[in-house]
């Protein structure tokens, strides 16, 4: 029997251990140093360097407080964020991000609406950096970290799937060019994919990889909107002209049926792994003891 199990600890650390507590507290300390990282990061938006040395200290902090909830508070092995294989598994998660992207700027390349006009200087690749550290460690260690293992232990992994896919896909509704469908695209291409990803592992490193490198490759190389949010130049010269069922338009990729078909392909894929390989748990009251 695990020290979490044991009926004889302390009634506030079985509060502290109940899921929605986590979800509450640990969720929105997270959310808070997430919110004022970004907005660290905008107030040195001039310096690039300050911006990235701010969201990789802020990513380190936040990873250092989530293990810490695992260890002392739940009483457990942090097993989502153990480092033997991370590189490994982060590796993947990045080529992976690089490759879908990548995969949607060909196709509309092929189809003449994504020109490549001429390149910007190697410098412009420096300042989304701090974008893809932010989301790929903060985002990841709130919706599937927190969101997904709290409504997973409460009603199992399809409903985390689904409950934490929607809540990712419809925040992207606080950015500024937001809209229905594409926070509803993002929770089916992305939401699935990096949910199933995390199921294939029971690890983060994948996820996290995914969504730093997707996020940078939009913005620094492609030139492409983030989500409705950041429109920052990046190393290519592009003119993206084409129907918004295809580009996206001010949205981004993101709301392309090209990253649509792509993605939510991978994570359907992801998703039949993990359940061959048997990771997705069931209901509590499903459960065997």
């Amino acid at each position: 029997m695990t020290e979490a199990a044991n009926p004889s600890r302390p009634v506030w650390l079985r509060i502290l251990q109940f899921p929605l507590t986590r979800l509450i507290v640990l969720g929105g300390v997270i959310f808070f140093l997430m919110a004022w990282t970004e907005g660290r990061i905008q107030q040195f938006k001039g310096n690039a360097v300050i911006g990235i040395a701010i969201a990789i200290a802020m990513g380190l902090v936040v990873l250092a407080l989530y293990f810490a909830w695992g260890k002392y508070i739940e009483r457990r092995e942090v097993t989502e964020l153990s480092l033997p294989g991370m590189p490994r598994e982060w590796a993947i998660g990045a080529l992976l991000g690089a490759g879908l992207y990548s995969g949607c700027a060909v196709i509309l390349m092929m189809l003449g609406i994504y020109r490549v006009e001429g390149f910007n200087p190697l410098s412009f690749l420096i300042p989304a950096i701090a974008l893809g550290v932010k989301s790929g460690i903060f985002e990841e260690l709130i919706f599937r970290g927190v969101l997904f293992r709290s409504v997973e232990e409460l009603a199992g992994s399809w409903v985390a799937l689904v409950v934490s896919s929607l809540v990712f896909g419809f925040l992207h509704l606080l950015n500024p060019g937001a809209t229905i469908a594409g926070a509803a695209y993002i929770s089916v291409e992305a939401g699935v994919l990096l949910a199933a990803a995390y199921l294939l592992t029971r690890r983060l490193w994948i996820c996290i990889g995914f969504h730093m490198v997707w996020n940078y490759v939009q913005s620094a190389v492609y030139s492409g909107v983030v989500s409705g949010g950041v429109d920052e130049p990046g190393l290519i010269k592009a003119k993206i002209e084409g129907p918004h069922l295809l580009t996206g338009g001010t949205f981004g990729m993101e709301l392309s049926v090209c990253a649509l078909i792509l993605c939510t392909t991978a994570g359907v894929i992801l998703l039949v792994k993990a359940i061959r390989r048997g990771h997705l748990q069931p209901p509590p009251w499903k459960r065997k003891d």
